[in-house]
């Protein structure tokens, strides 16, 4: 007895067996699988970052407060203006690759050419931008004194405006032991290097009347928290009142009196922080310089793969190597990779810079 084979029409076609699926090349699939398996990746980060603010919601850093210089403007304040200027960057560059990649369709080497020359350009010029970025982040610009807890107490005048150690540290020459190999300390337990000690910035913060601390604790509602009958919630409004000054600044730090701040840097104050790296921090929690090193380092690895890769084929479409081919499929694989590349800035830029 012959076996009837049932027949769906699809034999050979594209999910009847056929050998290119989707009508896309194998290049291409394996690119595409490639840029999913490498998008999960960057979602798996960014959702340890957006469980970590979270939990560490009152001590995170403002972008605002962090991210404000801009080359060549030393002193003036413009918050997010070189992060926007790098989005705008790496944004545009997407755009001369769907160009070259359209002038590649059309078999227009020299559009191809400059197009992709285009590319390269904003490519190197983000790397470098994050290259400066991330020297900034690390000097630091302000400095501050950590805790015994590990919290960040920054320093500000009567105005509410942040103020340098520098501006006021007193040098105390006795305080200072130059380390060397003799006598081993510094070898196996000395912290970063900074400007001044602790000692030098207690001195000069008890000689200056004008200064105050800012704590990591964010304001809460105070009204919400006078109108409860909750004996624990008195108790709150009670402890607040009596350390800070700025209680009707709702989700901003707060900042302690003028003898609250000489207390807290006199009986918690441990050490000072200049910059960040990945122990200290002067803008807040660690956890915010850890994510921020490690998730725009990772993105800024595959930019900087993105402009090597464009290079090749940059040199390769010079020389005529795609024109012998027949076809630009290259240049459609590496724009696939690069637009991908692009799109994680966004949400990269969203989560650290806008939220």
């Amino acid at each position: 007895m012959d076996a009837t084979v049932a027949q769906t029409g699809t034999e050979g076609k594209t999910w009847g067996g056929g050998n290119r699926p989707l009508k896309a090349s194998y290049g291409k699939m394996m690119m595409w699988f490639f840029i999913v398996s490498d998008a999960l990746t960057f979602s798996g980060f960014l959702a340890s970052y957006g469980f970590s603010r979270f939990k560490f919601i009152d001590s995170w850093p403002i972008a605002d407060e962090v991210f404000t210089h801009v080359p060549f403007l030393h002193g003036v304040p413009a918050p997010m203006y070189y992060v926007a200027f790098m989005t705008f960057i790496l944004i545009f560059s997407s755009v001369t690759m769907v160009l070259a990649v359209d002038a590649g369709h059309k078999m227009q080497k020299k559009k191809v050419i400059w197009y992709l020359f285009f590319t390269i350009i904003g490519g190197l010029i983000f790397v470098g931008s994050q290259a400066w970025e991330w020297a900034t982040f690390i000097k630091g610009d302000y400095g501050a004194v950590e805790t015994n807890g590990g919290k960040i107490l920054q320093f500000l005048d009567k105005d509410g405006k942040r103020v340098a150690i520098g501006e006021f540290a007193t040098t105390l020459p006795s305080t200072t032991e130059t380390h060397t190999e003799g006598n081993g300390i510094w070898y196996m337990e000395g912290g970063t290097e900074t400007s001044f000690n602790y000692e030098e910035v207690k001195a000069g913060f008890l000689a200056n009347e004008n200064l105050l601390i800012r704590d990591q604790e964010l304001i809460p509602d105070m009204e919400a928290l006078r109108a409860s009958e909750d004996t624990a919630d008195k108790q709150e409004v009670a402890r607040l009142e009596r350390s800070f000054i700025n209680l009707d600044a709702t989700g901003e730090k707060a900042i302690y009196s003028r003898e609250m701040s000489v207390a807290k840097l006199v009986n918690d104050g441990k050490l000072v922080v200049e910059g960040a790296n990945l122990k200290h921090n002067e803008y807040g929690t660690p956890l915010f310089a850890d994510f921020f090193f490690f998730i725009t380092g990772f993105h800024g690895f595959h930019v900087f793969s993105g402009v090597i890769f464009n290079l090749i084929i940059f040199f390769n479409v010079i020389i005529g190597t795609y024109e012998r081919r027949g076809h630009y499929e290259m240049v459609e694989k590496v724009g696939l990779y690069w637009h991908f590349v692009d799109l994680v800035w966004v949400f990269v830029f969203t989560f650290f810079y806008l939220v």
